[in-house]
């Protein structure tokens, strides 16, 4: 498949939600640091044209622009969230009006991972959502973890927290955490020496062999030094392919649109108060966060 294809076929299947504040890389983003401990916060605002906080859920495209052309290209954005080679435990805060990164914390203790370093960037796509509604089919019987789709990134360089890379979309892997669904998509940044040779989940193992094998290792063992039990995986805990990964990614690309909407809300009477009650906390503070300055609602 040719690039110009491709092109049109990432910018067409995923559903967009337009607005002044929209991100399509990042060419004009910053970070800001505040506070210390559990009240550090990593805050994302534009280089120019205004302080007004940027979510690195919402307001950044799920689909990378070129900042030369303002074109879309072939390439999803990702959100380094944990670069390679370190262990603090950060995140986007989901449920935070602005959605900054923060360090987790458990019980007033700021998490990190007791395995060890991480061997890989780890984030997430921005306007992605795992619906805790929704059982995927291959997802032995689980719901979804009410966050953005997790991203597994390759690449050789380290990505800074907070920042926004392209990448190539090449498979996935279905974990099952505690009883609900994690997709973990493998990717590889769009300027990485390896990305030309790096096109689906099979060249991976052809290229990088033992890679994946590692990849589904760590999320297997990573909690047992919390006296967790190991991780477990679903459609037999093999790598899909970049057809079936894009296919995931669509789901929870759609799942987002109905989550700031409010949609998703009004579809949930029937759910449990547990679900409702994620549903309705995330949705209440990330519809605040997306209103436009001039008072009128977003558009899709």
């Amino acid at each position: 498949i040719n690039n110009r294809t491709a092109l049109k076929q990432t910018a067409v299947d995923f559903e967009t939600m337009e607005k002044k504040s929209s991100h399509g890389s990042n060419s004009n983003l910053q970070l800001l640091h505040e506070g210390e401990g559990l009240n550090y916060r990593m805050k994302t605002v534009p280089k120019v044209g205004g302080k007004k906080d940027i979510s690195l859920w919402h307001d950044v495209t799920l689909v990378h622009v070129d900042p030369t052309t303002s074109r879309p290209t072939p390439y999803l954005n990702f959100v380094c969230e944990i670069p390679k080679f370190s262990r603090k435990k950060y995140e986007i805060a989901t449920d935070e009006v602005g959605n900054p990164i923060k360090q987790d914390e458990k019980k007033g203790v700021l998490r990190e991972f007791k395995k060890g370093d991480i061997f890989f960037n780890y984030g997430c796509l921005p306007r992605t959502w795992e619906d805790p509604t929704f059982v995927h089919p291959d997802a032995e019987g689980c719901r979804g973890d009410n966050d953005p789709v997790d991203v597994c990134e390759i690449g050789l360089k380290i990505v800074k927290p907070g920042d926004v890379r392209p990448v190539k979309i090449l498979g996935i892997l279905c974990m099952i955490d505690e009883g609900e669904a994690d997709w973990k998509v493998v990717t590889i940044d769009a300027e990485d020496k390896w990305a030309p040779y790096l096109n689906d989940i099979n060249d991976v193992e052809e290229q990088l062999p033992g890679t994946l094998d590692a990849i589904r290792e760590w999320f297997r063992t990573y909690k047992i030094p919390d006296g967790k039990p190991p991780n477990v995986f679903g459609l037999d805990e093999k790598f899909m392919d970049k057809s079936y990964a894009l296919e995931i990614i669509k789901e929870c690309n759609h799942a987002w649109k109905e989550l700031i909407t409010g949609e998703k809300e009004r579809k949930i009477s029937s759910m449990g108060d547990d679900v409702q009650k994620l549903v309705r906390k995330l949705s209440k503070s990330n519809l605040l966060s997306l209103a436009p300055d001039d008072n009128e609602p977003p558009t899709f």
